[in-house]
């Protein structure tokens, strides 16, 4: 797991182990960044699962409840299958994108 930071944003690539290991990486250092929005880049990964994303879920809510983005990056997942509770696009770009809209939301008070 590989932790960048951008601004208000953190950027957690995945390196080597499995969706299930990332989610509890994430889980065990959620503190170090739960004031931040948050982008899970999983596009070094060769294919991504429905059940892999479902992992994310509780996680997502929590922090999105925070009122915090969490996105997830993959092109390797069939995009419509994804639950609307967890954002997914196929690419960084998109994923601040996402962020930007979310905060402007925020800042709007929707």
């Amino acid at each position: 797991m590989i932790i960048d930071k951008d601004g208000n944003t953190t950027i957690v690539t995945q390196e080597k182990s499995s969706v299930v290991e990332l989610v509890k990486k994430l889980s065990a250092s959620y503190d170090s960044f739960k004031n931040n929005n948050i982008i899970v880049n999983l596009t070094t990964l060769d294919k991504v699962t429905l059940p892999e994303i479902v992992e994310f879920l509780q996680i997502s809510n929590t922090h999105r409840k925070a009122k915090h983005s969490f996105v997830i990056v993959t092109n390797k997942a069939n995009l419509d299958e994804m639950p609307d509770e967890i954002i997914v696009v196929p690419t960084t770009q998109e994923a601040y994108d996402i962020i930007e809209m979310e905060e402007m939301e925020r800042d709007l008070g929707f």
